[in-house]
């Protein structure tokens, strides 16, 4: 058996949202692993067989200073070969599959993130728009197989999209430090998912149902299991 190590990691209490998603996905996928995921047809390769797969879940705070290091800590600790990180995007109607992380840093011009980390408003001022390495690119391209995730999404019709990139928030800044991190251990698969609001109804507003959420991060591993076991260039989107 071949074995892959996997870290789903979130978020926890985002303000003002009852129930962040990236928490409670990276959870179930932890506690239930593939569970429930669809059967492959008789012509299709099961990139699960043959596999001992073990998923780990990292809960991190919104937070510029720790999530980062809660993140590589648990990163240095298991040692994992595909790391998929997500985050919450509450305007998106459906999944959105990040593309890149850019070299820059802001807060919204506000003087606390979700810790509650208070600054002066001219600190804010002086850092709100701050490259996250001044000596490091201006982006970092996913190392996650879109395309065949995106034709997968397709498949179970769990609406998705590309997305450019993360923003200039804590997601993008954690995304872009596990890219720079991912750039010096090549064997190693990261990216990042930013999810909807949990959604219920089945609606036209914003969101998904959980259950379709945790679903499309199962994909995600699946779809990048199967390119970690037989690489090739055809499945990678980055433009």
């Amino acid at each position: 058996m071949e074995q892959i190590k996997v870290i789903v990691a979130g978020y926890d209490h985002y303000e003002g949202v009852d129930v962040n998603p990236s928490s409670q996905v990276s959870q179930a996928l932890a506690e239930h692993g593939m569970e429930g995921m669809r059967k492959v047809g008789p012509t299709e390769e099961d990139p699960l067989e043959g596999v001992d797969l073990a998923i780990s879940s990292v809960i991190m705070p919104v937070s510029f200073a720790k999530a980062w290091p809660i993140l590589h800590e648990a990163i240095e600790r298991v040692h994992p070969d595909i790391i998929i990180a997500t985050g919450l995007k509450r305007r998106a109607r459906g999944i959105a599959m990040e593309r890149c992380a850019v070299n820059l840093k802001e807060d919204d011009a506000t003087d606390r993130d979700n810790l509650g980390e208070k600054e002066s408003q001219d600190a804010v001022r002086r850092t709100s728009r701050l490259p996250i390495d001044p000596q490091g690119p201006a982006a970092y391209w996913t190392r996650l197989p879109l395309r065949a995730i995106l034709h997968d999404f397709g498949t179970c019709g769990i609406p998705a999209t590309l997305s450019s990139d993360a923003g200039t928030y804590v997601c993008n800044a954690l995304f872009y430090n596990l890219l720079a991190w991912a750039a010096g251990h090549k064997d190693v698969l990261a990216g990042f998912v930013s999810l909807p609001l949990v959604n219920e109804s089945g609606g036209q507003e914003c969101g998904l149902p959980l259950d379709q959420q945790i679903q499309a991060v199962r994909e995600v591993v699946n779809e990048t299991i199967r390119y970690y076991r037989r690489p090739s260039s055809s499945p990678i989107l980055i433009a």
